[in-house]
């Protein structure tokens, strides 16, 4: 088990040296533009996102996770106390539906004001 554990270490550590040493840093002008498709940028390329792009997306991923934590449920009927789990499932399903409303009917979802 030791000899696994220094060989993994030992692995680590060189190609740590070896990727601080073997990369060139030697940037120019087309590298460090913000463009490299050979377009001429239009406008600035650090324009910020909007923050309703990133609740939209926070929302997608909660309830992405939440699908996926609740999928199996059905075979939870087959655990010795069904009836725990069920509303275990139930109630977090209740409390982000309560939370998609509030933000709803607060205006949070819309993209034109």
């Amino acid at each position: 088990m030791m000899t696994f554990m220094l060989t993994t270490l030992l692995i680590t550590i060189i190609l740590a040296l070896v990727s601080f040493w073997l990369p060139l840093t030697t940037p120019d002008v087309e590298k460090l533009s913000p463009y490299e498709c050979g377009f001429d940028p239009l406008g600035t390329a650090r324009l910020p996102f909007s923050m309703r792009f990133f609740l939209v997306a926070i929302l997608f991923l909660l309830f992405d996770l939440e699908i996926a934590l609740l999928l199996p449920s059905p075979w939870a009927v087959q655990l010795p106390s069904p009836l725990t789990t069920m509303s275990f499932a139930s109630s977090i399903l209740l409390l982000l539906t309560l939370g998609f409303v509030y933000e709803w009917t607060q205006g949070g979802l819309e993209w034109a004001e």
